[in-house]
């Protein structure tokens, strides 16, 4: 039966850590949250639930954004909503009066993410199908036709996209693979910012015996020797066949993330994460050139499709992070995969299980787009509050199942 959008709800959700976690030399004290918008159709047993991720504050402001940017999609049929979608979004962004309050940025933006996301659901959900087999089953035609291509004409169009698809397609089967084997994970919450060392040395041990083969730990303090110390201690806890990540959040000026990325050059990073402000492309460009081959890592805070051009365009990313929860959903997050294939660079989403959607998509990359797998984020504070929570076992997520986006969370105080 056809699936009628009849009514859109929007939420703000937040959920309080544990003590320390999630802490990093900017973000000291945050709550985790989701903007979430709820497609409510006329089976009443059908939905689509859409996340943006949050650091908590501030997520009434999303919520109502939503209220405001969806109300064109009421009395849509999901079907015929997404044959076209890039079309839609375009609209949603674009608004005359609306657009002025990003653009394609900010609170707007992440209220198109949850939006874009909630769709998305909703039509696999109808299909009866998860959303990494929904996306691998379009044809490349039908899957450019999910994505707004402006401000990309000059770097990559709708036709190129396709061609890119139909290319990797010849070699499908040789991927698919990992369907059974699950994608390696790396751990995050090993090193939070405000553990002590003796914490971080037990957390990445036990990371080990869980079955992860590379951890992240968070920099930027401002005693710089306190960072040299902790990935030297890391080091020490696991060996030096483990990948160790750092990742300063932004804290850094360019001549600080020069000094500091020297001095952690002999503990040999897997990549430097963040190393200053995300939108001084020609800073990442210059940090880039000076610690290469280490890679430069940054998506979480790249909002726009546009700022992804430019940083591929100047060499001044190594590791794309990008967040279809950040982005504007997974429209805008198949837009950049395609322009990482063409340039191309690695691929390694942001928050893996919090994202929830991300274990869906790293699947598809990796068999459509012949991305190499590498691995996908584990932070698992906020598990318990979905109702199909990623799993991973041996450190590696394991394909997700149940039809959607594993977007649905469970209601208030039932967890």
């Amino acid at each position: 039966m056809p699936h009628v959008i009849t009514k859109i709800l929007a939420d703000d959700r937040r959920f309080e850590l544990p003590d320390g976690a999630g802490s990093d030399a900017v973000h000291s004290d945050p709550q985790y949250g989701y903007a979430v918008t709820q497609l409510i159709t006329e089976d009443k047993n059908q939905s689509g639930t859409g996340i943006a991720y949050t650091l908590g504050g501030g997520t009434h402001l999303v919520q109502s954004a939503i209220e405001l940017l969806s109300e064109p999609l009421v009395g849509q049929e999901i079907e015929a909503l997404m044959s076209d979608f890039g079309t839609v979004q375009r609209a949603m962004a674009e608004h005359h009066q609306i657009r002025w309050l990003g653009p394609h940025k900010g609170v707007t933006h992440l209220a198109l993410a949850s939006i874009t996301n909630a769709c998305f659901d909703l039509w696999a959900k109808a299909r009866g199908v998860p959303l990494w087999k929904l996306l691998l089953d379009l044809s490349p035609e039908a899957l450019t036709r999910l994505i707004d291509f402006s401000y990309l004409d000059e770097v990559l169009t709708a036709d190129e996209a396709v061609s890119i698809l139909k290319e990797k397609a010849a070699t499908r089967s040789q991927r698919e693979h990992i369907l059974k084997e699950g994608y390696p994970g790396y751990d995050t919450s090993v090193g939070w910012f405000a553990y002590s060392d003796e914490r971080i040395m037990e957390n990445a041990r036990h990371a080990i015996d869980l079955g992860f083969t590379a951890m992240k730990l968070k920099v930027g303090s401002p005693q710089p020797e306190r960072d040299v110390r902790r990935v030297k201690k890391i080091r020490e806890a696991v060996g030096d066949d483990v990948r160790i990540m750092v990742d300063a959040n932004q804290a850094w000026s360019l001549p600080k993330a020069l000094e500091v990325c020297q001095q952690l050059a002999s503990m040999q990073p897997y990549w430097v994460e963040e190393p200053t402000q995300p939108d001084d492309i020609l800073a990442h460009q210059t940090i880039a050139r000076a610690i290469a081959p280490v890679p430069v890592a940054v998506g979480e805070a790249v909002s726009n499709r546009v700022m992804w051009k430019n940083f591929l365009q100047a060499g001044a990313v190594g590791v794309v992070q990008a967040d279809c929860t950040r982005l504007a959903g997974i429209s805008e997050y198949l837009a950049v995969s395609l322009l990482a294939t063409k340039y191309p660079v690695k691929v390694i989403p942001h928050v893996g299980d919090m994202g929830q959607i991300h274990h869906h998509l790293v699947f598809f990359n990796h068999i459509a787009l012949g991305h190499e797998k590498l691995f996908l984020e584990y932070i698992p504070h906020l598990r318990e509050h979905f109702m199909h929570p990623a799993i991973v076992k041996d450190g590696a997520y394991q394909l997700p199942q149940e039809p959607g986006c594993s977007t649905d969370l469970l209601p208030r105080g039932k967890h």
